[in-house]
């Protein structure tokens, strides 16, 4: 028994690495793909001044990290109360007053929970128009499966406001379950890919001013990369004489900062256009929900010099 139990465990992490596995050949949802992609940018640009504030919003820039897993979360939980309550209106020989109460509360999580998975598709797919290759078809089908999911519990919903609760409640469980393994997909974006994740990297820890360039190399509005401690840090030379240091890697996916621009005292991501102040690494525009690492930097002596105290982000 212990033996079939040890078997049963090594075999489930193979299952899944093979279909995410499976799932990341399939190079033919690239096209379906990026159709979708040229949707969702149009959509966008179709909301001009608002588009920066629509995004942010979606990409969680507000909260400091990306707005889709805690929605998921929730979605997650209000469904899981419905199956549970659902279960319990099951059990045989329980009062009639009990049954009633349970079915309407297992009615009122499962709004809850469609309201959560509509809210956690809308910044899911906002996230996910970032992604490419394995992630993106990763990402794809596991957006479909969630919609499948809703449209099922959706009909569950339904199906209870017209009475037929062992109808509603079938389909609900089966959409638990589409969404149970939809939700490994998703993990495995964020844990295996580091999807969502701030990926600024290590910060620096050098409380001492540190020279690490001359100031005659570094030319104003031009960014360089340099090294303190073994730790990346850009250095930017604003058109107003001042300099700055950020660190070496995007929040967002870890594009090089070095490879990005300055633009109206903000600097550029270069893969995804996320804009950060220059001055406090605070995030402008998305898709980067986390702040850029800002660190201290002043010119001493014909030399650029920076050091970690008084960081203004951690």
């Amino acid at each position: 028994m212990v033996n079939q139990l040890k078997r049963s465990r090594r075999a489930t992490p193979e299952i899944g690495t093979r279909a995410l596995a499976f799932i990341g050949r399939q190079d033919w949802l690239d096209r379906p793909s990026y159709r979708l992609e040229n949707v969702l940018s149009f959509a966008f640009n179709a909301l001009g001044k608002s588009r920066n504030r629509v995004t942010n919003l979606l990409n969680g820039v507000w909260l400091g990290h990306p707005a889709h897993p805690p929605l998921a979360s929730l979605a997650s939980g209000a469904i899981g109360t419905t199956v549970a309550l659902d279960v319990l209106h099951a059990l045989p020989h329980r009062p009639a007053v009990e049954r009633i109460d349970s079915a309407r509360f297992a009615q009122n999580a499962l709004a809850i929970g469609i309201l959560a998975n509509l809210g956690s598709a809308a910044t899911g797919v906002t996230d996910w128009q970032h992604t490419h290759e394995q992630d993106r078809r990763v990402g794809l089908v596991h957006g479909l499966l969630n919609l499948v999911a809703t449209s099922l519990y959706i009909a569950s919903w339904r199906d209870r406001r017209r009475g037929h609760h062992l109808r509603g409640m079938a389909v609900s469980a089966i959409g638990y379950g589409i969404a149970t393994g939809s939700g490994y997909l998703g993990g495995s974006l964020v844990f295996g890919s580091g999807i969502g994740i701030d990926q600024s990297g290590p910060r620096l820890h050098a409380p001492d001013w540190t020279p690490v360039l001359a100031e005659a190399s570094l030319p104003p509005g031009e960014l360089q990369r340099v090294e303190v401690d073994g730790i990346g840090i850009v250095v930017c030379r604003n058109d107003d004489d001042g300099v700055t240091a950020v660190g070496a890697h995007c929040p967002h996916l870890a594009a090089p900062m070095s490879d990005g621009w300055l633009d109206r005292g903000r600097i550029v991501c270069p893969w995804h256009g996320s804009q950060f102040d220059v001055q406090d690494g605070h995030v402008v525009r998305g898709p980067a929900a986390a702040p850029l690492p800002c660190y201290q930097a002043r010119l001493h002596d014909g030399k650029i010099e920076v050091r970690s105290e008084g960081e203004l982000t951690k």
